[in-house]
């Protein structure tokens, strides 16, 4: 079955002021949703989602990507990625990751950033207008918590019952005035406080 896709939603946010203070530059959050038929929709449970998987997730995944780079400005303005999926009442959340879960999809964003971190994801169930998160974290350094960042925005006619909401996010830096450090600090920390125990 051929992708069956009723709307292409793309949202984009600037922030400019946090905490009182303005942003040194301001930072870009850019979603791009598509809105498609649930392809197991009406067909009781589905043992094997391979053939539908097979059909829709890479052209699915080049299709986002293309709008989400175009809508940026260029992928090489992307330094936070992740990726959601949210199935309509009639669906289950293994059809929203079916069609995410997948490196037929995500293979197609994580080459056109040249990534070497995991797309983070949410995928659940939801109807009309349910809130849509998107994890991101640095696409090449899953340690960088300025970059664990979350996106929100929803959707007022979707999920219908039979649709799959997916959607793929990016942020052209980290948090606005980021001041907690990074994994590595604390790691650095905790093997001192072990050797000054020892």
């Amino acid at each position: 079955m051929a992708l069956n896709i009723r709307k292409i939603v793309t949202y984009t946010e600037e922030v400019r002021i946090e905490g009182e203070r303005a942003a040194d530059r301001p930072v870009t959050t850019v979603m791009v949703a598509v809105v498609l038929t649930n392809p197991w929709a009406g067909r009781g449970f589905v043992e094997d989602l391979q053939p539908e998987i097979q059909t829709n997730a890479s052209d699915l995944g080049a299709l986002i990507v293309a709008r989400l780079v175009a809508a940026i400005g260029g992928a090489d303005r992307i330094e936070a990625y992740g990726k959601a999926a949210v199935v309509g009442a009639n669906g289950e959340i293994e059809h929203a990751s079916a069609l995410i879960h997948t490196l037929r999809f995500g293979n197609h964003y994580r080459e056109a950033v040249n990534a070497k971190s995991y797309l983070s994801f949410t995928n659940k169930r939801g109807g009309l207008g349910t809130s849509i998160q998107v994890p991101m974290m640095h696409k090449d350094d899953e340690g960088q918590r300025s970059h664990y960042i979350t996106a929100e925005f929803s959707i007022s006619d979707a999920p219908l019952a039979d649709e799959i909401v997916v959607v793929l996010g990016a942020a052209d830096a980290g948090r606005v005035h980021p001041r907690i450090g990074n994994r590595y600090l604390d790691l650095e920390a905790i093997a001192a406080e072990k050797q000054a125990q020892a």
